[in-house]
């Protein structure tokens, strides 16, 4: 039998000195939050007769949870990294900020300080023997007009799914690069095309996706943040077209505006005109900033990234 005393005065006083709110110290935003976790937490436990062990199997998880670092993976595979996408598109449009290439998730994979290149580069070291991918594209603004010497950060996984620095195998910043467009807003880069991949399954993640009955797999794809002065930094990635999960992210992040389409060519011309024999690929996307004066929304969002200093 569930016994109902969340609301009672005495608890509810209690949860407001668990969350420091009859103190002077501390963060008052801070406060705030907790306060709320804690009062929504207690809630929950009293709604669904949540049961001592099952409070301490939750305990647990969140132990393993953070030993395998799979923090910011779960936020994805839950879908909370990609509300937090469609909160801040509603609040743009609110504010009639609208326009642009669509945002959606970073990701838990991004890593700073990758060699900056001008107007073209190569991002792959050459020790994956996947299908050569060559992308082009150009950054121009709502009005269609270049932003010249635009910043293209940009990476991607391997052809086992897996991404340099978080895999040892790889060398350092394999498949990450900066590229700085050209006065025209061009950019262009050759790489590897990217293959799809899932959850580690024996992690937590996938332990609690199976309970949901849910897989835990992404379709190939390729992350980058697009920035230039004047305008707002851009957080996006492309899913390639024809994967098996294209609409079936785990993580939520396909956009039919990122869907981009990649070509597959046996054109042994051109495929010399690039340095390459056999089969190769090719892509064209171009990007689209909003403009901002606000030094701040010029500046990726403040978050822990590898390598990042804080």
């Amino acid at each position: 039998m569930t016994v109902h005393i969340s609301q009672t005065e005495p608890v509810q006083q209690f949860l407001k000195e668990a969350s420091g709110v009859f103190n002077d110290a501390g963060n008052p935003r801070v406060k705030t939050l907790i306060h709320r976790v804690l009062k929504d937490s207690v809630k929950i436990i009293e709604d669904l007769n949540v049961t001592p062990e099952e409070f301490w199997a939750a305990v647990n998880y969140l132990n393993v949870l953070g030993s395998r670092q799979e923090a910011g993976l779960l936020v994805a595979g839950l879908g909370l990294e990609h509300y937090m996408d469609l909160q801040l598109d509603a609040q743009d449009e609110q504010a009639g900020q609208l326009g642009g290439t669509p945002r959606t998730i970073e990701g838990p994979l991004y890593v700073a300080g990758a060699p900056l290149s001008q107007h073209e580069a190569r991002l792959d070291d050459g020790s994956d023997a996947g299908t050569p991918l060559f992308m082009q594209g150009q950054v121009k603004d709502i009005d269609g007009q270049p932003v010249p010497g635009a910043i293209v950060d940009v990476w991607q996984a391997n052809t086992g799914g897996t991404y340099s620095y978080f895999d040892p195998s790889q060398s350092e910043f394999n498949l990450r690069r900066r590229i700085q467009a050209d006065s025209d807003g061009r950019y262009r880069f050759r790489s590897i095309v990217p293959s799809g991949y899932g959850c580690p399954p024996d992690g937590p993640t996938q332990q609690l996706l199976d309970q949901l009955g849910r897989h835990g797999q992404r379709p190939a794809h390729i992350h980058f943040f697009i920035s230039a002065p004047g305008h707002r930094h851009l957080t996006t990635q492309i899913n390639l077209a024809g994967d098996k999960y294209l609409y079936d992210d785990f993580a939520y992040a396909t956009r039919d505006e990122l869907v981009a389409e990649i070509r597959f060519s046996d054109d042994q011309v051109k495929a010399k005109q690039y340095g390459v024999s056999g089969t190769f690929a090719e892509i064209d996307f171009d990007f689209t900033l909003q403009a901002s004066e606000a030094p701040k929304a010029q500046q990726r969002g403040e978050r822990v990234r590898a390598l990042e200093e804080s």
